[in-house]
């Protein structure tokens, strides 16, 4: 079963000038960073998020979600070293896709372009990887975190669906669909996400368990997004999140069976064999 910990965050003061990362030499023993960022019309809300990414980020990626706003030029005003990646298929698991395939980085932090996470949070999810994590996902009912963006009735529907993850799949997890995730880039074939909508974080949260992952949850805060209109619809993406997670289920339970097969079996007795013979 996947150990889940928590660590402490302090925010950083928010600062207001835009500036580049420094130039300096590259470091081999230290592990690179890509924060990829999906987008779509966010033009107004990049220009407060974009300049509060600390500097030692070696690579920012901007997702473009085909905008008709001056998203993409605000982006490269903002930042001219970030690497724009042109969306493939529609919805927020298949920008975050596409932008996991393009990083280069050793470790790849997820980050929405609407103000709601805070850029000086990144330190801390990179923290925990560095500390033994493979996966570092965001809370926002650990002691230092919180949300201002949360009605009711989405809080008892994430409520819902978390419990039902825990019940089901054993997690300790205290917090599920939240977006605000870091993981080491080594382990991303061991989650074969295939999601296209809101219901990716759902997804990765429970693969990552399936894999045996060890995740250490991150205390966040999330804010209002700061301009436009959030695009999280209540209930059909708390369907689509309730379908993947049972989805999750059956498939697990099939992986079991396998694993009990006959075929199996005899074919873990033979390697068993083989290596004691061979030593």
């Amino acid at each position: 079963m996947a150990q889940v910990a928590s660590v402490s965050v302090t925010l950083r003061p928010a600062r207001r000038a835009t500036r580049l990362p420094p130039r300096r030499c590259p470091n081999p023993a230290r592990p690179t960073v890509s924060v990829v960022i999906p987008a779509l019309n966010e033009a107004d809300n990049l220009r407060h998020v974009l300049p509060l990414i600390p500097d030692d980020i070696d690579e920012v990626l901007l997702v473009d979600g085909h905008s008709t706003d001056s998203t993409v030029l605000a982006a490269c005003e903002l930042r001219p070293d970030i690497r724009i990646v042109l969306q493939q298929g529609r919805g927020k698991g298949a920008a975050l896709r596409s932008g996991f395939a393009a990083a280069r980085g050793d470790i790849v932090v997820m980050l929405d372009a609407d103000g709601s996470m805070h850029p000086g949070e990144i330190p801390a999810f990179v923290g925990a990887l560095l500390a033994g994590a493979d996966m570092a996902k965001g809370s926002r009912f650990l002691q230092g975190g919180g949300t201002a963006d949360m009605p009711a009735l989405r809080r008892a529907g994430n409520w819902g669906l978390l419990t039902l993850v825990r019940l089901l799949f054993g997690s300790r997890y205290s917090d599920l669909c939240y977006g605000y995730n870091a993981f080491w880039r080594r382990v991303l074939p061991r989650l074969e996400l295939d999601g296209d909508g809101f219901e990716i974080e759902t997804m990765m949260n429970i693969r990552a368990l399936r894999a045996g992952l060890r995740v250490v949850e991150v205390p966040s805060f999330e804010a209002r997004r700061i301009y436009g209109k959030g695009r999280l619809r209540t209930f059909p993406d708390g369907w689509r999140v309730l379908k993947t997670i049972l989805r999750e289920l059956q498939d697990s339970r099939r992986a079991a069976a396998r694993r009990r097969s006959p075929s199996a079996l005899w074919l873990r007795k033979a390697k068993m064999g083989s290596a004691a013979h061979e030593g």
